[in-house]
């Protein structure tokens, strides 16, 4: 079979996408905001969902095609991504300082939730009993997190949200048009999206968890990577930070719960002592990141590069593989 339709696919899969994801996140934070849902709550939960909508959608499909091996590096590509490559890239630009209150009590139960991640792919197995205590604990997060949003009054993050939407105000109508749009398109882009991705697998004889962890897993960042640099350029830095802390959230959660549940997969050792250990490690330097003088940390242009240098030697070592052979 010539690669030249699958890699189509793939090319228009990720474009349509990243349009995709972006309409339906304006769309539903607009579409809150009109219902009167308080703006930090839409931050936490709202823009969250909306930048894992690409990873969710395209690891559903994954699982049910029976491809879960794509499904689960795509969850922990896009994490590791989120973190080395999206605030590598965004510090670089711009130092980031983290002055939120509700941020700094999330990365701590991020840093938990990755722990439990791990801990449950420990037998190489994902169970459906795995992908139920995971939705379960991401059910409970999302609990958690509309209780802080109704009860914080003030936040960093809340003004940052605060800004950005009285400064585009979007019509009830057209928020809704968006958010209805969006999400067709985004279920259209991550059909040719895995279709690509996963004939262009077979072609090469690369493992669909490859595939998940490079190509896919960067193709479905790219939403949180644009929200990213748009929130740093206007000063809102708790945005960004909050835009990879709840993708996180939700990619580790639910995408992998929703991909277990659809279809239970062996893990290969290679996730444990690779991808995963990386994942907790990344998640760890940003908890600590979350101390410092006077209530505040900056992550630095020298950070940055430090994330950057370290998502492209995690890259290039999985590049290594694939044309090893492995």
């Amino acid at each position: 079979m010539s690669l030249t339709l699958p890699a189509i696919s793939l090319i228009i899969g990720l474009i349509l996408l990243v349009w995709s994801a972006n309409r339906f996140i304006e769309g539903a934070a607009a579409t809150a905001y009109h219902a009167g849902m308080p703006s930090l709550l839409i931050g936490m939960v709202i823009i969250g969902f909306g930048t894992s909508a690409p990873e969710m959608v395209v690891s559903a499909i994954s699982a049910i095609q029976g491809n879960p091996g794509l499904a689960l590096g795509n969850a922990y590509g896009s994490n590791i991504a989120n973190i080395a490559l999206i605030l590598g890239v965004t510090a670089l630009i711009h130092p980031i300082t983290i002055k939120s209150g509700t941020l700094r009590k999330e990365l701590p139960v991020l840093l938990l939730v990755t722990l439990l991640g791990a801990g449950l792919l420990f037998d190489l197995y994902l169970s459906r009993v795995d992908a139920t205590i995971l939705l379960l604990v991401f059910a409970s997060v999302m609990g958690w997190w509309i209780w802080l949003g109704l009860r914080q009054r003030q936040d960093s993050l809340k003004s940052d949200l605060d800004v950005k939407l009285e400064m585009d105000p979007m019509p009830l109508k057209s928020a809704i048009i968006w958010l209805v749009v969006g999400i067709v398109v985004l279920v259209i882009s991550s059909r040719l999206l895995v279709w690509g991705a996963v004939e262009i697998a077979r072609a090469f004889g690369v493992s669909d968890l490859i595939i998940g962890l490079t190509v896919v897993a960067i193709g479905t960042s790219l939403p949180e990577l644009a929200s990213t640099l748009a929130a740093i350029r206007k000063g809102e830095h708790d945005l960004a930070i909050g835009n990879v802390i709840g993708s996180n959230f939700f990619n580790t959660l639910a995408v992998v719960g929703i991909a277990g549940a659809i279809h239970p997969l062996e893990i290969s050792p290679e996730v444990l002592y690779r991808d995963s250990l990386l994942m907790g490690l990344l998640t760890l330097a940003l908890f600590l990141a979350r101390v410092g003088d006077g209530g505040q940390k900056q992550l630095s242009r020298v950070d940055g590069l430090l994330l950057l240098t370290i998502y492209l030697g995690y890259s290039g070592y999985l590049i290594s593989k694939v044309l090893g052979g492995a």
